[in-house]
Order: C-alpha cells, then sequence, then structure tokens
C-alpha cells in the first residue's frame, strides 16, 4: 500500500470511454459497462483510504469518433483519470479484434506505470480483454487482481447459436474460442471476481471449468442519485426545473411527440443496444398484437444511436431493420416512437421522469440480461419495471418489489405484464415508491464501494502484515516481482555468457557479489544464443545467481527472473512476417546447410551449420531475398548460422526492454566478446568490449559509446561499469 493511501488501476479497454457525455448506445462496445467503470472509478476516488485511481483504456485518434478519446489523460477528479494508452494502432477497433495488440498495451502501460514514479496496490479488470491485461500486470508487480466479467462468452454462444448463428460465424464475429479460454484463466488465477448477481456466480461463471470456487463476491453496481432522482421532486422544488432541464424536456417531447398521433396517453419505454440478445423483435409482438395495449399506451423505442443503417455493423442491421419492418406489419404508425440518438448524460435521465410523469412504464424484453443498470435507473426515477426473469432482473425486483418479472420468450406475458400495470394505478403507486426507495437502500456507489474496499483490503499485503505484523517480522520477504523491480532501479547491465562473463572464475564472483552490493540502483540480465534451457544449465554449472532478465535463442526469447516469466510481447512483436516453415523451404535446396539438432531450433530460430565459407553465406542471403523471405541472418564463430524474424536480435531485444521499462540509453550498458554480440553492442546503449574480444569486433573502436576495456572476461565488465560510472 502506498504510504499516502491506495493506488488502484481499473481496466476497460474496448469502447469508447470518456468522463462525461457518455455515447451509450453508439456500437455493440459502447453499453452500460461503460457507464459503470466511469462511476466506479469517481466513487472510490471519494474515499479516504484512496489516494489515486487510474480508469485504463485505448487510445483513439480517429477523425469517426470525438477527439476526446485522443486525450492521453483526462482528469475526472483531484484522485480519478482517465489513461489512455495506444495499441493496434490509432483507429477505433471493436473489442472483438483488439485480441492481438493486448501485448502491447501491456507493455505501454507498464512503461506509464514507470513513469508515475509508483507501483498500483491493485488491478482491476472489466471484461475479459480487460482482464487479460490486469491479470498479467498483477502477476508482473506482485498485485492482487480483482475480476468483473460484465458478461462472459460461453454464455453469449450459447444465446448466439440458439438465435441461429452457426460456430464458425461466432468464431469469426466474436473471436469466441479466445475470449473463453482466458475467461478460463481469468477466473482460475483472480483473486476475487466480482459479480452483480448471484445467477452470474450460478449459471454464468458455472459454465466453466475454472468458475467453482469461493473467491465471488455479490456486490451490485450503484447509480448516481443525484441525477436519477424521482419524478416527482420538480413539483416540490421548482428550483431543479431549471433553464436547461427546461430545454432538455422541450427537446425531448418535440422528439416523441412527432411519432404519436396521441401524446397525452402513458408510454412504455425500453432504452438498448440493436442487439439480437435485447428481444426488441419481442417486445414489438408483444405490444403490435394487443389491441388493449396500443389503446391505453403509446411505446417508445430507443434502441442506441445510428444514423445511416447501412453502414452499422451486420447484428445491428439486421436489428434495425427488423424493428421497421415490424412496424409497418403491425402498422404501428402513430404509436411507436423510434428516435435516432440520444444524449445519456443530459437526455435520459429526463427520459425517465417524462416516462414517469406520463405513468408510463420501463420495460427490458432481454432474453437474459445479467444486471440490468437501466432497471435500478429507472427505478430510481420512479418508474415500475418489467424484465426478464432470468438474470440480475430477478435480484433487483427482490430487493425493490418495484415490478413484474415475466418469460421474455413469451411475448404475450410481456403484454399481460404491461397491460395490468398501467391500467392498476394503485399498483403503478406501489411499484413507483417501492422502486424509488428500494434503489436508495441497496444500488449506491457509496454502498458498492464499500463492500469493494472490504474485500479489496482483506487481499493487500500491507493490510495483511498489520493483522500479522509478528509473523510479518520473522518471514523472509520474497524478491519482488520482476515489474516492481526494473520499474524501480535506475540501471540495467546486460552481459553475453561465454568468454565474457565465464572465463575467469575469480573476477565473476566478484562481479555477482558488486551486482548484490549495488541491487538497489542496478539490475542485470544476459544476452545469449543458448536456449533457456541450456542457459540454466550454465547458470547452474558456473553458479550464477539468478539474473533479473534472460534474453535467449539470439534474442528472440525474453524471460524474467526469479520465475522465469516469458516476456509475450517480445514475442507477439517479432513474430510479424515470419514464416519458419517456408524460410525452412526456400533454404531446402541448399546443399551446403546441415540443420542442427532439435534442440538447436525455437519456435523463433531457425538455426543450421554452416561452413566459413563466404561464398556460401552470400547464397543463403540470396536465396533469401529472391523469395522475399523477410528475417535476420545471423552467421558468429565461423560455423552458426542462425535467422531470426527480421525485428529480431539481441540488440533489438534491449531497445525493447529500455522503451518498455524507460531506460534512457546512457544508464543502460551492454557488454560483449564477439561479433554475435556487435548489434547490441553498437545500439544506443554504452557498450563494453572485453579485453579477450574476438578480432570482428575491431571495427567497432572509436566508434561513440563504445569502451574497449584493457581487462579480460568479467574484470572487463566490472570495468566497464566503472568507466560508465554505474558503480
Amino acid at each position: 500500500m502506498q504510504p499516502s493511501g491506495l493506488y488502484l488501476q481499473l481496466f476497460s479497454i474496448h469502447g469508447l470511454v470518456r468522463g462525461n457525455m457518455l455515447e451509450l448506445g453508439r456500437d455493440a462496445d459502447t453499453g452500460g459497462q461503460v457507464k459503470y467503470v466511469v462511476e466506479l472509478a469517481k466513487a472510490l476516488g471519494e474515499r479516504d483510504e484512496v489516494a489515486k485511481v487510474d480508469l485504463v483504456t485505448r487510445l483513439i485518434d480517429d477523425k469517426k469518433v470525438a477527439s476526446d478519446y485522443g486525450q492521453a489523460i483526462e482528469p475526472l477528479s483531484d484522485k480519478v483519470s482517465i489513461v489512455r494508452i495506444q495499441c493496434g494502432g490509432k483507429k477505433y477497433l471493436r473489442k472483438e479484434l483488439l485480441w492481438p495488440h493486448l501485448e502491447e498495451f501491456i507493455d505501454k502501460t507498464i512503461r506509464f506505470i514507470k513513469l508515475q514514479g509508483k507501483t498500483p496496490d491493485l488491478f482491476h479488470g472489466h471484461y475479459a480483454d480487460a482482464g487479460y491485461v490486469a491479470m498479467d500486470l498483477a502477476s508482473a508487480f506482485d498485485a492482487p487482481f480483482i475480476f468483473t466479467g460484465h458478461s462472459l462468452g460461453r454464455n453469449k454462444r450459447e444465446k448466439l447459436l440458439a438465435d441461429g448463428l452457426s460456430e464458425a460465424r461466432i468464431n469469426k464475429q466474436y473471436k469466441m474460442d479466445t475470449r473463453i479460454q482466458v475467461e478460463e484463466d481469468i477466473m482460475r488465477r483472480a483473486d476475487l471476481i466480482i459479480t452483480s448477481t448471484q445467477q452470474e456466480v450460478d449459471k454464468q461463471y458455472g459454465l466453466y471449468d475454472n468458475g467453482h470456487h469461493d473467491r465471488f463476491a455479490v456486490i451490485p453496481p450503484g447509480i448516481d442519485l443525484d441525477t436519477f432522482y424521482p419524478f416527482y421532486d420538480f413539483q416540490l422544488d421548482s428550483e431543479l426545473l431549471n433553464e436547461e432541464v427546461k430545454q432538455i424536456r422541450f427537446t425531448l417531447f418535440n422528439e416523441l411527440h412527432r411519432f404519436w398521433t396521441h401524446p397525452e396517453k402513458p408510454f412504455i419505454l425500453t432504452l438498448c443496444r440493436p442487439d439480437h440478445r435485447k428481444n426488441i423483435t419481442g417486445l414489438l409482438e408483444a405490444y403490435g398484437t394487443s389491441q388493449e395495449l396500443k389503446a391505453v399506451a403509446n411505446l417508445a423505442i430507443f434502441a442506441g444511436i445510428r444514423r445511416n443503417i447501412t453502414t452499422m455493423e451486420d447484428n445491428e442491421q439486421e436489428v434495425l431493420t427488423d424493428m421497421l419492418l415490424q412496424m409497418d406489419r403491425y402498422d404501428l404508425y402513430g404509436k411507436l416512437a423510434i428516435p435516432k440518438q440520444h444524449d445519456f448524460a443530459t437526455e435520459v435521465p429526463e427520459l425517465y421522469r417524462i416516462c414517469a410523469d406520463s405513468h408510463g412504464v420501463f420495460v427490458n424484453p432481454a432474453m437474459i440480461e445479467p444486471f440490468g443498470l437501466s432497471l435500478i435507473e429507472a427505478s430510481a426515477s420512479g418508474l415500475p419495471i418489467v424484465a426478464t426473469n432470468d438474470g440480475g432482473p430477478v435480484d433487483i425486483v427482490g430487493n425493490c418489489e418495484n415490478g413484474i418479472l415475466v418469460d421474455a420468450t413469451d411475448p404475450k406475458e410481456i403484454t399481460e405484464a404491461l397491460h395490468s400495470i398501467l391500467v392498476d394505478e394503485s399498483q403503478w403507486s406501489l411499484f413507483s415508491n417501492n422502486g424509488i426507495n428500494g434503489v436508495r437502500n441497496h444500488y449506491s456507489w457509496q454502498v458498492h464501494c464499500e463492500k469493494t474496499m472490504q474485500h479489496a483490503c482483506q487481499l493487500l499485503p500491507a493490510f495483511k502484515d498489520s493483522m500479522k505484523h509478528q509473523e510479518a517480522q520473522t518471514t523472509v520477504q520474497p524478491s519482488p516481482s520482476y515489474g516492481k523491480r526494473l520499474t524501480n532501479v535506475k540501471q540495467l547491465m546486460i552481459t553475453d555468457i561465454d568468454n565474457t562473463l565465464v572465463g575467469d572464475n575469480q573476477s565473476m564472483q566478484e562481479l555477482f557479489s558488486l551486482l548484490g552490493e549495488y541491487r538497489k540502483d542496478l539490475a542485470w540480465g544476459v544476452a545469449t544464443g543458448r536456449s533457456m534451457e541450456l542457459t540454466l544449465e550454465a547458470m547452474t554449472e558456473y553458479n550464477f545467481p539468478m539474473p533479473d532478465i534472460l534474453i535467449c535463442s539470439v534474442g528472440t526469447e525474453i524471460y524474467y527472473g526469479p520465475d522465469l516469466r516469458h516476456d509475450k510481447g517480445w514475442q507477439k512483436h517479432i513474430s510479424k512476417q515470419w514464416n519458419p516453415e517456408k524460410l525452412k523451404e526456400v533454404l531446402s535446396s541448399l546443399d551446403f546447410l546441415v540443420s542442427q539438432e532439435a534442440e538447436g531450433q525455437r519456435s523463433h530460430k531457425v538455426s543450421y551449420y554452416l561452413e566459413d565459407k563466404e561464398e556460401n553465406l552470400a547464397r543463403v542471403k540470396e536465396q533469401l531475398k529472391k523469395n522475399n523471405v523477410r528475417c535476420q541472418v545471423i552467421y558468429s564463430h565461423g560455423q552458426f548460422l542462425d535467422i531470426l524474424p527480421f525485428r529480431a536480435s539481441k540488440g533489438k531485444a534491449i531497445d525493447y526492454l529500455r522503451y518498455k521499462f524507460d531506460f534512457p540509453p546512457r544508464h543502460v550498458m551492454v557488454a560483449g566478446d564477439s561479433g554475435n554480440d556487435e548489434d547490441m553492442i553498437a545500439g544506443r546503449a554504452r557498450g563494453l568490449v572485453v579485453g579477450n574480444h574476438s578480432e570482428d569486433l575491431e571495427a567497432l573502436r572509436g566508434k561513440r559509446n563504445i569502451y574497449f576495456s584493457p581487462k579480460t572476461y568479467a574484470s572487463g565488465v566490472i570495468d566497464g561499469l566503472k568507466h560508465y560510472g554505474f558503480m
């Protein structure tokens, strides 16, 4: 825990997230979760024990969306900010297309944390993609990981299959297999999973192999009661009806009344995204086939924000087109309002109150509703509700006794429930009052945050230490996680192993002793052509302490000590245009190449033995170039030919680490002895060449930022560290 209070990071990567004027319903990714995370961040920031809250999302710089989403930091209060991290380019991408870019998001978030000068105490992911990011960062910084799913892949797949979509289409459009696999991992590793209802625990998480444990907390979300206040407050306090509110109400009345022949009637209201699962079709059938319902009430459907239906995604196009066809089929002209857009921050609260003023009803006809935030908002405004009996509405109506639950697959049930409330004034008043009071008692952000922090504090090491201080005093503290370690040191040293670190045992042990002495400010690592397994064998043979970083297989793999965490971001980065099978096929005609043994081959390194003949190496390069194979060709020690992705090498791996952990070039020293080390020694960092170097490094002599030590092996490394002021 930070000395001045907790530092929390919340993640909601997809969708268009900003502090004001939320574009809810703009598309499938801008649903209730966006509002949830913004209000949660603000509410957490109001708590005394919280010093700082970052709501981390994706930076979007796209002319098709507002410029707000390209602002790197957006303050929401003195303690709360939206932090935007760029990944996958700058254009807006729907959430299913973000999976390949999450490693980049993680790397850049680590860099952001390094620049902050403080480490978050807790990481909280919202939805599967953000859960993946938060899980990885929590592991990197040895911090608790909390997850809120909002919706889950297995449940969604079942619904889409029921809608008639094929497995192939579901996977192509929604990347469902990837999502479900990630959700399984999240459920296995999360320290706490927050759900809005018990139904989520039982019927949604229960579908997963890893969804059966005791790390769930049912904590319903809250709403802003200053925004969603009862409709009758206008009669009690005329000052509430200020000029801005009058203008909003005037605009809404004009918009609704242009659709209705008899605007004086009560109206049935629904707000949702144009999504098959929201069952707009079922609501229109329930209303359109009932003469009694059409006689007593109008209908208003706010189905997201639309401009040109033909430019929208297939799912949205189908729903909106079907809605218009049903309007014609049931001849709902003069009875059905279908506005094209609404402003959620200002218009929707007034819309609820206008509907309540008319003695109308709010309906959520979704087949299943994980929670139902709009139901709470409508209830707080004084609207009775009708909603599905599958999901969150069961808890809401159970707590508030403010409406009727229905089988949403049966349009007749929807009709009867709506009609019974509309024609029974005493029932309408009872549901209206119960909703207003019930929401205040059960669904405020203050209540939500209080319960969340109670659970979170049980996970925080500082809290545990304060509860068990005597035990903690006698317990050996573990080494810090690689994230904390590498974001808190000032300098980094990377060295080759053979003939640089190894060669003189006495000076090597002296170097290890100095590295321990300067550990507070100096991290260190090795860079080698060996695989990770062979590197560990060498470390065991020469009695190495565990380095902070292992760059293995000629720079194609990066691992972090002490638990050898594989850097998946680097692997993703170098995979671009890497096709090892094509490479092998292209080189198969060169009979002077001999493939190295299986242990010499890696997923991102193809290795051969090659006799030291200049014309043979030239033929290899010519063959690769002629066949448009983009790669790095590295030849060393007169016999080893390694072919790597064009983005990979020891030097490029070090550049990647410098960027990820924000090390200035002058704070990184790289040591080596042979041509295999040339690209990392000649990079932007401080280069060190030991006295026993091979002849092929002589070409670097006299170049800026490269020091040729007169001392050999590890003595030369020590000399270099002193020369550059690292010691």
